[in-house]
């Protein structure tokens, strides 16, 4: 990490007591919550302290995501609408951070048509935030750093969301290139943190009372392949496992084409490695799958689904599906359905396909119409609704292991939580529980969560 000391301590010698507050936000993937909370880390240490009102905000910080250009319009909207705040507070400073400026043309125009952004900062620069910023206040117009930098920001402090569920991204970037996602080239290459830093942060976290550790990466499966003599993925959960202390482990995303048997033998022997995974499939078809460059085709996928019901009938599958990806045939969909049908998901995260300038499918023929997309992924939501809510009826009658992270918004006295197989659960209880782990008798079962009493004792 980057000495910013200096232009820390002149931050804090410019504002002497004068007391500044931050509005941050971030967009998009837990990635990208992660870097915003380094992101609050940088600044709590220069002195600002954090308001959820942008219009009571000394400093603006958008963390912004760009997987669809939707999200991108988004942001411009949001930043569009900023003009305002600098007019009326002149001294406000707007900086925008994230997967969007990562793309030097967007740097570009953001400089060019919105005057009154004053920072942009690159997804791998979070550590210039202080020198950057030390610009701003000494009245520099704009001022941006989008370089890639190998740098981890192992010493950065992280104002965390919540105070029992943590995030730990243990790699960067991404080697796949799929013909549709964005994401290799705004966060570069895949780049893997040490181990050993990855198993002393953990063990911080754990030994500080945080109960759920969440393991993040673009594809956690190929961790390690980058360091010479590193361990793999699942040794690497085979060390966390080892930590002393009441806690569980998840990790994702977790790319079907390096799911391999050594990684599911850790995730059924090792005690805190919760008993579930997301394997994005993103499509039933192996011909779609060809060309979306995913390195693997619908009997490879079906292999590790297989594996894993050998050895537990009843475990938990989530995965992530896209409808109408081009020319995808109504033959291509029904694939798709069948998968449902065959691996019987406990919940999915479905998108309909929209064209990301700068992939390759944005240049691919598309004679799917609009319409047909959502009449799509209205079929496919239907079939997944009768899947889950037969299967979720397989937890009825059992006693769940549940983390309580929330009232519920739906049942007054009520909480929710989720289970190891990353479940909803709603049940009756008082908030004192929340941020603990409690064993929950279920007794109902809906399409997206099931309901149970607290077991006594």
């Amino acid at each position: 990490m980057r000495d910013n000391t200096a232009a820390i301590n002149e931050i804090i010698g410019l504002l002497g007591d004068k007391q500044r507050k931050a509005y941050v936000r971030s967009f998009g993937c837990q990635l990208n919550v992660s870097d915003g909370e380094k992101i609050k880390g940088l600044l709590m240490k220069m002195g600002y302290s954090f308001t959820e009102d942008e219009h009571e905000a000394d400093l603006i910080i958008l963390n912004t995501c760009a997987v669809r250009e939707s999200a991108e319009d988004r942001v411009f909207g949001i930043v569009g609408s900023m003009k305002k705040f600098k007019e009326l507070k002149p001294s406000l400073i707007i900086g925008i951070a994230g997967c969007m400026t990562a793309q030097s043309h967007i740097a570009e125009k953001i400089k060019r048509s919105y005057p009154q952004v004053d920072i942009v900062l690159g997804t791998s620069a979070i550590s210039a935030l202080p020198e950057l910023l030390l610009k701003a206040l000494q009245g520099a117009k704009f001022s941006a750093d989008i370089s890639e930098y190998d740098d981890f920001s192992e010493a950065a402090e992280q104002v965390r969301e919540s105070s029992f569920k943590a995030s730990v991204p243990i790699m960067f970037g991404c080697n796949n290139f799929c013909t549709y996602c964005i994401v290799p080239h705004v966060r570069g290459r895949e780049r893997s943190r040490r181990p050993e830093d990855i198993i002393s942060e953990v063990s911080r976290l754990v030994h500080s009372g945080y109960k759920e550790i969440m393991l993040l990466g673009q594809n956690v499966n190929s961790y390690g392949r980058d360091l010479e003599g590193c361990i793999s993925f699942p040794q690497l959960l085979r060390e966390l496992d080892a930590i002393e202390g009441d806690f569980w482990i998840r990790f994702m995303s977790s790319h079907p084409k390096d799911a391999s048997k050594e990684l599911i033998d850790a995730i059924f022997e090792c005690g805190k490695v919760a008993k579930h995974l997301h394997l994005p499939v993103q499509s039933g078809s192996s011909d779609v799958l060809r060309r979306m460059n995913r390195h693997y085709d619908i009997e490879k996928y079906l292999s590790i689904v297989r594996d894993i019901y050998s050895r537990d009938p009843d475990f938990s599958l989530t995965t992530d599906l896209i409808v109408g990806f081009p020319d995808e045939s109504g033959e291509d969909f029904g694939r798709t359905l069948d998968l449902i049908r065959e691996v019987r998901y406990d919940n999915i995260y479905s998108f309909i396909y929209s064209k990301r300038s700068g992939t390759p499918a944005a240049v691919m023929a598309d004679s799917i119409s609009d319409e047909e997309k959502g009449r799509r992924m209205r079929e496919l939501l239907e079939v997944q609704r009768e899947v889950s809510t037969e299967h979720y009826k397989r937890f009825v009658g059992r006693t769940m292991r549940v983390l309580a992270d929330d009232v519920s918004k739906k049942r007054q006295g009520w909480l929710t939580g989720k289970s190891s197989e990353f479940i909803i659960v709603e049940f009756e209880g008082d908030s004192s529980l929340i941020g603990q782990f409690v064993d929950v008798e279920i007794t109902g079962s809906m399409n997206w969560a099931v309901t149970g009493k607290l077991k006594k004792g």
